[in-house]
């Protein structure tokens, strides 16, 4: 097994057949977006995308260790998979992302037909990781890496809307959390880095970017300067002013957003920059001061409730999304009714909704006040239909109104409709044809009057 960290080693020449490949992507927007470059770099070296995981000749699973379900899920698809190698000894087997980074060299131990494990730094070295693989070596890549600069070789699942990474890894110490461990300190690219990259994929035809961090609100704090004001001189809302005017880019979406840095600035910008949707993704967690307390969170309910105030006080249609975690060590049954209590005053559009999973090597995984499974299964599903009540009551806003809808595909359930979003990210499906019979193209900005509400999509008709 060979070791790798900041070595180096000859890429594998390009445009050589090498056959077919398959990546399946659990977990967030980060991984996705790795995937997307992952893709990118196999295309370049002369693979081409396969149609079917069990006849790939390469698979790479690119893993999230949030939840203990998908890292379950990942086990048994490799088992599937250590089958046909024992069958197919040319098969290349690659784990990447953060079960990777997490389990490491014990991964090799309980899956030995693996040809590559890499944690998430190391996505824009897989050409390199793969030649040591050719030359008959097993390769565990979960050093430290300083992410090198990768813009031009990801292969976009969209040609309209985009991910642009600016800032990679986390230096937040939530108890719950396993993201700092498997994704390393952060590391944020610099402002001219990221505008380049944008100003590429315009160039290909994308309107729509969003940009990327697990905590983006930190965005530029590891990056040097000082302004005349004191502060930093490399915010994300530094950020959103420089690249805002790159031409052809008609929206800019940004997320993940922590409570613990969302400035009044950052909002103001936001209203401010007309290019910048009024959609917000700013996770609460928990609706209980003592559960944030426990949770290492850094703010309180009521430094919560100002943020959404002063969004809405700029932006009164803005839409709000969050994640919200129940059941977590030693919560009461009021403490979890507040998080209830919470989601209805607010009103979000979407909340993306969780019970407590113990997660390797956090704190919270060894405490004693675990709750059982039955009260997170009562919980969660108490939560998730309230949930869905408020986004429905959040989506009755919309009937009759005439959206903005930036057109990104075909409906994959009824050809005759495309699908888009509105700027505050509702998905929204309707006719593909306008009046005189000319079909509406991906990449298309329509105005769509909405006939039908759901909670977490629209349709209507060209208005």
């Amino acid at each position: 097994m060979a070791e790798t960290s900041c070595m180096t080693a000859t890429n594998l020449s390009t445009n050589v057949p090498r056959g077919s490949y398959w990546i399946t992507t659990f977990g967030c927007q980060m991984n996705k977006a790795d995937s997307e470059r992952m893709a990118g770099i196999l295309e370049a070296m002369g693979y081409r995308a396969g149609t079917d995981e069990h006849s790939a000749d390469l698979v790479l699973y690119n893993t999230c260790t949030i939840r203990d379900s998908a890292e379950q899920k990942v086990y048994s698809y490799l088992g599937r998979q250590a089958q046909r190698k024992r069958i197919n000894p040319n098969l290349t087997l690659v784990v990447a992302g953060c079960v990777a980074q997490q389990e490491g060299e014990s991964l090799l131990r309980r899956v030995p037909e693996l040809d590559l494990v890499m944690g998430p730094q190391h996505a824009n070295r897989l050409d390199t990781l793969l030649a040591q693989v050719e030359q008959g070596q097993q390769v565990l890549a979960t050093g430290e890496q300083h992410i090198l600069e990768d813009i031009t070789t990801a292969r976009r699942d969209s040609q309209i809307c985009g991910w642009v990474n600016v800032i990679y890894g986390c230096n937040e110490r939530c108890t719950y959390c396993v993201v700092p461990s498997v994704r390393g300190q952060e590391q944020s690219r610099l402002p001219e880095a990221i505008k380049l990259e944008m100003q590429g994929l315009a160039a290909r035809g994308f309107k729509e970017i969003t940009l990327l961090g697990q905590n983006i609100d930190a965005y530029g704090r590891d990056l040097p300067g000082i302004t005349p004001e004191g502060r930093r001189a490399h915010t994300l809302t530094d950020l959103l002013h420089h690249v805002h005017d790159v031409a052809g880019i008609e929206r800019i979406r940004f997320a993940t957003s922590h409570p613990r840095y969302f400035t009044e600035r950052l909002i103001d910008a936001c209203a401010d920059l007309p290019k910048v949707c009024e959609h917000f993704h700013v996770p609460f967690q928990s609706g209980d001061d003592d559960v944030l307390k426990a949770m290492a969170r850094g703010y309180t309910v009521d430094r919560y409730r100002r943020i959404v105030e002063r969004i809405r006080e700029r932006m009164p249609d803005a839409s709000i999304s969050a994640d919200a975690i129940v059941a977590f060590p030693g919560e009461s049954d009021a403490q979890y009714r507040r998080t209830l209590a919470l989601i209805e005053e607010i009103g979000f559009d979407l909340v993306n909704t969780a019970a407590y999973s113990p997660r390797p090597n956090t704190p919270a995984a060894d405490w004693p006040n675990q709750l059982s499974e039955a009260v997170k299964v009562e919980r969660l599903q108490e939560l998730n239909a309230l949930v869905e009540r408020t986004a429905q009551q959040r989506s009755n806003r919309y009937a009759g109104r005439c959206e903005e809808i930036l057109v990104e595909s075909s409906n994959p359930k009824n050809s005759n409709q495309v699908m888009g979003r509105t700027r505050t990210n509702r998905l929204t499906f309707f006719p593909g044809q306008n009046a005189h019979g000319s079909p509406i193209k991906p990449g298309d900005l329509v105005t769509v009057q909405i006939k039908e509400v759901r909670a977490f999509s629209l349709s209507g008709k060209l208005a």
